[in-house]
């Protein structure tokens, strides 16, 4: 049973009705679901399906490419191709044999299979261009969980593969809603303090959900899949960048830099860390992970560009620097982290993340859905002699009805309580922003929060709350 996919199903098997020959990509970090989205789109029935293999060569590549021929039933004997040309004249053979009224092609992890100075690129364009696009009866559909590869030799390639696309899918974590869906359909019973706390841990990644056993506690679960010995997990985050990136030292370098920040880096702030340089090389890490889903950007209020704040906020990552890298020996870590301080303290952390993972669910929850709005991050430093105290904010909702929402976020097992030094820590940082940016629209103070707000002689100054239920929305 597939979860949370409706729309991408559909449009998939809209393929088959298209009177024309399809091109089709799919693409999205490991373990999102691509291979079984398209598998249970389409029945599990192709006419060709072959699947790249990592870390082998252009002749190996070919080999396999060969055997899964084979297995689809290429009855003609033949040599055994030296090129992609040759290896993709044998699909064509393949498809012309076939009696399907649509031949459905299946090509996963292509950019495995793009080896160094394998041309594979221009054998699928000679394919697809000259071939396959001009009969009737094809849907080829291609898929890597190496994002910026697809983005940059299959969607946005500049030769002869340029605006052919029918379709491309970028496939997207689940949000909480459809998790707690996916674990009503297996039967797992959880409540949404356990299933918020897993989202901190697993992000919306079906697979890494699709570990959790029904008979476990969360504490359980996440100490099984991580701590325990030959725990599932506790090796994925050398896999997970190994799979997405050919050289991954770069990239871990700067999610590794953003991990330990809270309120994030700009630019010139990564280009002065150790181990990254102020280079072309630093952009194209940035926009690669931003693509990849690892890192989101925002700017800050009053300036698109400049000063610009790039967030870690894949959950997994960030857990895996806080309590998976230091490779403590307690099988039962996670347990024994029960009201500990260390845990407390990322909680804050990964519950903001979670927050600017469902803005939409915000903007319901405040009523604005149908307003335009930007989302921004600010700070200021101190400078006393214009009264400036120093400030930093991590969510402003800017509204094209001259109303900003600035966010707080605070993660709290119980109803959350505004303290007098909390009020006039708010009150100092609406001064602050007021003085710097001499903006003039409405300011909302909201609170988002995990269950609710205590009403006390300060909480009078909040117009809006947003609970952890609104966000299952």
């Amino acid at each position: 049973m597939i979860i949370a996919r409706d729309n991408e199903l559909q449009l998939l098997r809209e393929t088959l009705d298209s009177e024309y020959s399809q091109f089709v990509a799919v693409y999205g970090r490991r373990r999102i679901g691509k291979t079984f989205l398209i598998r249970e789109a389409f029945n599990y029935d192709f006419t060709f399906e072959h699947s790249g293999i990592a870390g082998t060569s252009k002749i190996q590549e070919i080999d396999q490419f060969c055997i899964s021929l084979k297995r689809a039933g290429l009855k003609a004997k033949f040599d055994k191709p030296d090129t992609w040309m040759e290896a993709f004249e044998l699909l064509k053979d393949l498809i012309i044999q076939s009696k399907a009224e649509k031949k459905v092609i299946f090509i996963d992890e292509l950019s495995w299979m793009d080896t160094k100075r394998s041309d594979l690129i221009i054998a699928l364009e000679s394919f697809w261009n000259g071939w396959a696009s001009a009969r009737k009866d094809i849907v080829l559909i291609v898929c890597a969980s190496a994002t910026t590869w697809m983005i940059d030799e299959v969607i946005h390639n500049k030769g002869g593969l340029y605006n052919r696309l029918n379709l491309q899918i970028n496939l997207k974590p689940f949000t909480l809603k459809e998790c707690e869906k996916y674990l009503i359909s297996k039967n797992i019973s959880m409540n949404r303090q356990d299933i918020l706390e897993c989202y901190m841990i697993l992000g919306g990644v079906p697979y890494y959900w699709s570990l959790l056993r029904k008979e476990l506690s969360m504490p359980q679960n996440i100490d099984r899949m991580f701590f325990a010995e030959g725990a599932i997990l506790k090796d994925e985050f050398e896999y997970l960048f190994k799979s997405l990136f050919k050289n991954p030292t770069p990239y871990i370098a700067v999610v590794t830099a953003l991990g330990k920040k809270k309120a994030g880096m700009t630019r010139e702030e990564l280009s002065s860390s150790d181990k990254l340089l102020n280079s072309g090389n630093l952009t194209k890490c940035l926009n690669d992970l931003e693509n990849s889903g690892f890192i989101k950007t925002y700017n800050h209020f009053g300036n698109k560009k400049k000063n610009a704040v790039y967030q870690l906020i894949d959950n997994y990552t960030l857990f895996y620097f806080k309590f998976i890298e230091t490779k403590t020996n307690d099988e039962e870590y996670w347990t024994h982290m029960i009201n500990m301080p260390s845990k407390n303290a990322w909680c804050g952390l990964a519950f903001e993340r979670i927050c600017f993972e469902h803005i939409p669910q915000i903007k319901k929850a405040l009523g604005i859905s149908g307003v335009l709005t930007d989302i921004n991050s600010w700070r200021c430093v101190a400078d006393s002699e214009n009264g400036i105290n120093g400030s930093q904010i991590d969510m402003l909702i800017s509204r094209r009805d001259r109303v900003i929402n600035l966010c707080e976020m605070k993660y709290s097992e119980q109803d959350y309580s505004i303290t007098k030094d909390y009020y006039e820590k708010l009150r100092k940082k609406i001064l602050d922003f007021r003085n710097v940016t001499k903006n003039k629209d409405a300011i909302h103070l909201t609170i988002i929060t995990t269950h609710g707000l205590n009403r006390n002689m300060y909480s009078s100054n909040v117009q809006s709350v947003v609970t952890a239920d609104d966000l299952f929305e």
